[in-house]
């Protein structure tokens, strides 16, 4: 069992930037990877970004690539999601999610984003 708790969401106004928070616990040595999602009203979740738990590499989804870094602390079992020039568009609940084989398994209790115009 994985147990991911998410921090960090709030309202800021467009243009501005807001840090998520997700801390891993439980069978982390599982994992192989951790991922942000999102998920706007009345939308499916989406992909955002995600980076590999061992070497670090990161991968983002098109809407936010340039805006959003994913990046980890191994030492704190933590990743974190600095979002810079936000946009109303940003507007979700964001998910951490854990990855184990080819599968996010585990997910967070998701944080609230509102970013005003």
């Amino acid at each position: 069992q994985v147990q991911l708790v998410e921090s960090g969401g709030g309202l800021v106004q467009a243009g501005g930037s807001l840090r998520l928070s997700c801390a891993a616990s439980g069978s982390i040595f599982s994992i192989n990877a951790m991922g942000w999602f999102r998920q706007a009203p009345g939308k499916e979740r989406e992909f955002v970004a995600r980076i590999l738990w061992s070497g670090g590499s990161t991968f983002y989804a098109d809407s936010v690539k340039g805006r959003f870094t994913i990046s980890r602390d191994n030492a704190k079992n933590s990743v974190y999601l600095q979002m810079n020039s936000l946009k109303p568009e940003d507007t979700a609940v964001y998910y951490c999610a854990a990855r184990r084989g080819g599968i996010y398994d585990y997910w967070g209790q998701g944080t609230q984003v509102a970013v005003s115009s």
